[in-house]
C-alpha cells in the first residue's frame, strides 16, 4: 500500500488526541503518513466546531484543501470531527471539493472508512458519537517528551453558551486502569510531561466510579517513576474539593498548576450561562486554593459580551481580576451557537462592544501579568528544554508555570550542552514582553 495520508487536526487537544489514535490505526495499516498535506492522496481534516472562530478555521482549511485539489497538489478531501458532527451533510452540500464527511463515531473504523473513499465513493457516515473510542495505540503529535492525556470524553454540564454536550454527547470517563496503563507506556517511550484533559477533568470517575476520582488517578500516575511533571488542564470550579488540594500539595510530581475556566463573575450571568457560584463563592475557592498552595499558577478564561451583560456586569468583573490577579487569563467574546440556550436569549450584545470588553480585559491582565513576571527576576525556577537556536547559542523552554502551546515561553543560556526534554535550573534574568529570559544554573 503507497497511498500517502497528510492529516490537519485543529481545535483542542483532546481532538488532537483523537487525531493521534487515528494516525496510529492508518500507519498500522500500512498507508504513508506525511506532514504535509502536498502530494498526499487522501488529506484528512480533523475539525472543531466549538465557536465561530472555530468554525471558521476549518472552513478556511477547507477552501485552501480544496484549491490544492484543483491544482492537482492533493488528491481525495475528508473532513471529520465536531465541526461534521455538528452540520453533517449540510458540509458536503455546501462545498462540493469535499469527498467525504463523517461524525465522530467514525474514528474507530477510520480504516475502513478511508478505504472506501478511495475507490470514488462520496461518503457520509454518522455512527454513534459514543463510539469514538476513548483509548487505544497512538502516534504522537506532541515533541516526545511530553503528551497529553485524555481522561474522558464528551460533557454533561450543558451550559447555555456551549455546543460540545450536542456535539460530542454526555460525560464518559475511562477506566482508570487504562489510563494508567497508557501512561506508563508514554513514559517508557520517554514522556516525562502528562498533560491531563477532559471536557472537564475534574468530574473524572463520577460516572463510571460514582465519586470523584481525580485525586485517586492522579495519584497512581504519579508513582510511574520516569514521569516527571503531571499537569491539568479543564478544572471546572464546583468539583475542585479539598481533597483534589491535598494530592496537589502534597505531592511534588503533580505541578501547582490549575486551569480553571470561571467564565464571568457576575452571579446573574454565571446563572444565566447555567453554571454555580458568583462573584463572593469564585473569590472564596480561590483563597482556599492557595490556602493550600499560596505558589499555585490559576489560569482562566472569560467570556464577554454574554447576553444581558451590563456595564455594571462588565466592572464586576474587571474588578475581580483585579483583586484576584490571576496568573494567565484568556478571554473571548461571546459566540452565539446555534442550538444553545443563549443562542435564543434576548438581550443580546452588539459584537464590536462584546469584542472591545474583551480587549479591555486583555490589556488590564498584560499589566497584570507583566508585574507577575517581573517579580520572578533574581529567582530561580525548573524549566523544560523545547529547542536551541544555534544563531543565538540560546536555548527556548517552558518553566513549570507555563503549559506548552497556550502559555509563556522562557529563552535562556547555558554552558552546558542541553537536549530538547531535559529538566533544567534556570534563574531568571529578565522579561522579554510575554517571555522571560534566564540563564541556566548547576
Amino acid at each position: 500500500m503507497n497511498e500517502k495520508i497528510g492529516f490537519i487536526s485543529l481545535g483542542c487537544p483532546k481532538n488532537q488526541v483523537d487525531s493521534e489514535l487515528m494516525i496510529k490505526k492508518l500507519s498500522d495499516a500500512g498507508y504513508r503518513m506525511i506532514d504535509t498535506p502536498f502530494g498526499a492522496d487522501i488529506v484528512i481534516i480533523n475539525t472543531c466546531g466549538f465557536i465561530e472562530a472555530a468554525k471558521q478555521e476549518a472552513i478556511d482549511n477547507i477552501l485552501e484543501m480544496g484549491q490544492y485539489k484543483e491544482d492537482g497538489e492533493v488528491g481525495k478531501i475528508i473532513v471529520i470531527g465536531c465541526m461534521a458532527q455538528r452540520y453533517k451533510d449540510e458540509i458536503l452540500k455546501e462545498m462540493p471539493e469535499v469527498d467525504a464527511v463523517a461524525g465522530l463515531g467514525i474514528n474507530k473504523d477510520i480504516v475502513s472508512f478511508v478505504e472506501s473513499v478511495l475507490k470514488d465513493e462520496k461518503r457520509s457516515e454518522y455512527p454513534d458519537r459514543t463510539s469514538l473510542p476513548l483509548s487505544g495505540e497512538r502516534i504522537l503529535t506532541t515533541p516526545p517528551h511530553w503528551a497529553y492525556l485524555k481522561i474522558s470524553d464528551g460533557c454533561s454540564n450543558c451550559c447555555s453558551f456551549c455546543a460540545i454536550p450536542q456535539i460530542r454527547g454526555p460525560f464518559r470517563s475511562r477506566e482508570m486502569d487504562d489510563i494508567v496503563n497508557e501512561a506508563k507506556a508514554l513514559a517508557e517511550d520517554g514522556v516525562r510531561e502528562l498533560i491531563v484533559v477532559a471536557q472537564d477533568t475534574t468530574r473524572y470517575g463520577l460516572d463510571l466510579y460514582g465519586s470523584l476520582k481525580l485525586p485517586e488517578l492522579l495519584t497512581r500516575l504519579s508513582e510511574i517513576e520516569k514521569i516527571r511533571w503531571i499537569r491539568l488542564l479543564y478544572c471546572y470550579p464546583d468539583r475542585i474539593t479539598d481533597e483534589l488540594l491535598e494530592v496537589m500539595r502534597d505531592n511534588e510530581k503533580i505541578l501547582r498548576y490549575i486551569d480553571l475556566p470561571l467564565q464571568h463573575a457576575s452571579g446573574k450571568l454565571l446563572k444565566k450561562m447555567n453554571r454555580a457560584g458568583d462573584r463572593e463563592s469564585l473569590t472564596a475557592l480561590i483563597e482556599k486554593i492557595r490556602s493550600y498552595m499560596p505558589d499555585c499558577v490559576l489560569r482562566t478564561t472569560f467570556i464577554t459580551g454574554f447576553p444581558g451583560e451590563t456595564d455594571e456586569d462588565f466592572n464586576e468583573l474587571s474588578e475581580f481580576i483585579n483583586d484576584i490577579r490571576f496568573d494567565r487569563l484568556g478571554c473571548f467574546a461571546f459566540s452565539p451557537e446555534e442550538g444553545t440556550k443563549a443562542f435564543e436569549m434576548e438581550d443580546q450584545i452588539d459584537p464590536e462592544l462584546a469584542a472591545h470588553r474583551g480587549e479591555v480585559l486583555m490589556e488590564q491582565q498584560y499589566g497584570i501579568f507583566t508585574e507577575k513576571q517581573e517579580a520572578l527576576i533574581g529567582k530561580t525556577v525548573e524549566c523544560v528544554v523545547e529547542d536551541y537556536d544555534g544563531y543565538s547559542d540560546s536555548y527556548s523552554g517552558r518553566t513549570w508555570m507555563d503549559a506548552p502551546e497556550i502559555d509563556s515561553e522562557i529563552r535562556f543560556i547555558s554552558s552546558k550542552e542541553l537536549d530538547t526534554g531535559d529538566f533544567v535550573r534556570v534563574r531568571i534574568t529578565g522579561v522579554n514582553e510575554y517571555d522571560l529570559l534566564g540563564k541556566a544554573v548547576r
